[in-house]
């Protein structure tokens, strides 16, 4: 399992439905949904990743937006996606209801999130300590699922293994990420290293492989 199939299982068919993709980041996503048929819509805070989604998907609709204060009117979506993103808002909770509101009645929002736990996550610890605001983003989605504002069709947990040919590689990755993590990797460089050399693995071929433990949650928006 992996998160795309996630997403295209929650949409299926995925050729003409109409995809927000909130913190759409450089446009991996929406790259791979616009190639199925999808007509895909991409927000996200920061120009510059709007500007590399631009170009992944040119098909696409990208501005720079917020997730907790959508422009879009009620229903304007078959579906909406946060994919690794709700944990690096300010207010995932009304991001969700955001979303909730801008999907057809009915319609189903996927979450896809970094769990506070495996290899990856433990290297990049030195570099960003995630854990708060990640096991806050599983606060809220195991909130709003209990109180119906959402109904949780499909819940699983999966693992991510990726595989890099040095630590300069992992560092690349999660400064496209973030690119905010810079001055981490400056100043800490001593440390991310010992870090990154601890978790990781290597395969027969000596690359380092960490994996990341991810969840996934395909919920329904109610009908108020």
């Amino acid at each position: 399992m992996d998160p795309l199939s996630v997403v295209l299982e929650a949409f299926a068919p995925i050729a003409g439905r109409s995809i927000l993709d909130i913190g759409c980041g450089p446009g991996a996503l929406a790259k791979a949904l616009a190639a199925r048929g999808a007509s895909v819509t991409g927000i996200d805070p920061n120009a510059a990743m709007i500007a590399a989604a631009s170009t992944a998907a040119p098909d696409g609709h990208f501005t720079v937006a917020s997730a907790e204060r959508l422009t879009f009117p009620d229903g304007s979506f078959d579906g909406a996606v946060f994919l690794n993103s709700l944990h690096h808002l300010s207010d995932a909770r009304v991001a969700l209801r955001e979303a909730a509101r801008v999907v057809k009645p009915g319609g189903r929002i996927v979450v896809v999130e970094p769990l506070a736990e495996g290899s990856a996550f433990t290297a990049l610890k030195p570099v960003e300590d995630e854990t708060e605001v990640r096991q806050a983003a599983q606060g809220v989605l195991e909130a709003l699922i209990a109180s119906g504002e959402v109904r949780c069709l499909r819940d699983l947990t999966f693992a991510r293994t990726e595989t890099f040919a040095s630590l300069d590689h992992f560092l690349e990755r999660a400064l496209a990420a973030d690119p905010a993590r810079a001055a981490a990797i400056r100043d800490h460089a001593s440390t991310i290293e010992a870090a990154f050399q601890a978790a990781a693995a290597r395969d027969p071929q000596g690359a380092f492989v960490l994996v990341q433990p991810l969840r996934a949650c395909v919920l329904e928006a109610q009908v108020a």
